[in-house]
């Protein structure tokens, strides 16, 4: 007789250890130091990454579908169970059933920590499974192919995807800059959520947020794409887009736009709230604005990314009151 886990098809070892990673990370009780050991582990080879990038892709699928039936009417949970049974059995199966439901949710719940962690403290899954990514105050430059290179920002993280005729590469988080010259063969397209930026020869910048992107055309030209609409950009205009619509197409200041390609943060006359928010994404632990009012102060000045603690020195000089906490959190009132 056949083994019935002969005919699901069991897992291999490494898609079992892939399987046993996930878990771990969507407990709820993941650490930092879990996250660097996935990273190890990962890293050991091409096959190990495949199994992790697949165990993710399962957990997302198992997790939508868990959501779908949950949606259900009771009728249609109660019509799925095709055995008859007694009336008194039959409400347990729909109660189990939903309670099934409930907990799965809740253990969705918990990964949700895992998925957004609480002040970047680790990476997401997403970015686990990212071909490139960089920490916490960290630029790299990557040489993509002939002509086409990358620049990533700090906490950025990419996926190279397999194309035949592009150079195809997702922005999952962070910013990234691209460079297509001369020498490029292909035309290079960088996709971020619903959007896809293209050139042949160009340079520009991709920054993700919460519900979109934010594309800037430092020179040449390039499309921007998104829902069926294109928008074409020259040097030092700039366009974001949400999850369903482009922004305007607006000019920018070219000694601010792309500066940290240049290791620098350019502020003129920007809001306090404003700069706090981008020195953040260069610095271990958080700054604080606890007071809403000081969020209008403007602030001008020029940082370098591998010194931004000078920041502190410059928000005592505006009269606020700064508050060194343990673990890097800088409260500001």
């Amino acid at each position: 007789m056949t083994n019935p886990d002969e005919i699901v098809g069991a897992p291999n070892p490494l898609q079992g250890e892939a399987l046993e990673w996930v878990i771990r990370l969507t407990s709820g009780a993941a650490t930092a130091r879990d996250a660097d050991a996935l990273q190890q582990w990962r890293a050991q080879s091409p096959a190990h990454a495949e199994a992790l990038a697949e165990a993710v892709a399962l957990r997302r699928t198992l997790r939508q579908a868990v959501l779908e039936l949950d949606t259900q009417p009771d009728d249609d949970v109660r019509s799925a169970v095709v055995v008859p049974m007694p009336l008194r059995q039959r409400a347990k199966a729909v109660i189990g059933r939903r309670a099934l439901i409930k907990g799965a949710i809740a253990a969705s719940v918990a990964g949700y920590m895992v998925a957004r962690p609480p002040l970047g403290l680790w990476p997401s899954l997403a970015e686990l499974t990212a071909d490139y990514r960089t920490g916490v105050g960290e630029q790299r430059r990557i040489a993509l192919a002939q002509g086409i290179a990358l620049q990533l920002n700090t906490q950025t993280s990419v996926a190279v995807r397999p194309a035949a005729h592009e150079r195809v590469v997702e922005l999952i988080t962070g910013e990234a800059a691209v460079t297509a010259d001369a020498a490029a063969s292909q035309r290079v397209v960088l996709a971020a959520g619903n959007g896809r930026t293209s050139a042949t020869r160009a340079s520009f910048t991709v920054r993700r947020n919460d519900d979109g992107a934010c594309v800037t055309c430092v020179d040449g030209a390039v499309q921007v794409e998104h829902r069926g609409q294109i928008v074409s950009l020259a040097a030092w205009q700039q366009v974001t887009y949400t999850e369903r619509e482009f922004g305007s197409v607006i000019a920018v200041d070219p000694t601010v736009a792309a500066a940290w390609r240049d290791g620098l943060l350019v502020f003129h006359d920007t809001p306090l709230n404003l700069v706090i928010e981008e020195v953040n994404r260069y610095r271990p632990g958080k700054i604080v604005l606890t007071g809403s009012e000081l969020g209008g102060r403007l602030v001008n000045g020029v940082f370098h990314v591998d010194r931004v603690a000078g920041i502190i020195d410059q928000l005592r000089q505006l009269g606020v009151t700064v508050t060194i906490l343990p673990g890097g959190i800088v409260l500001v009132s």
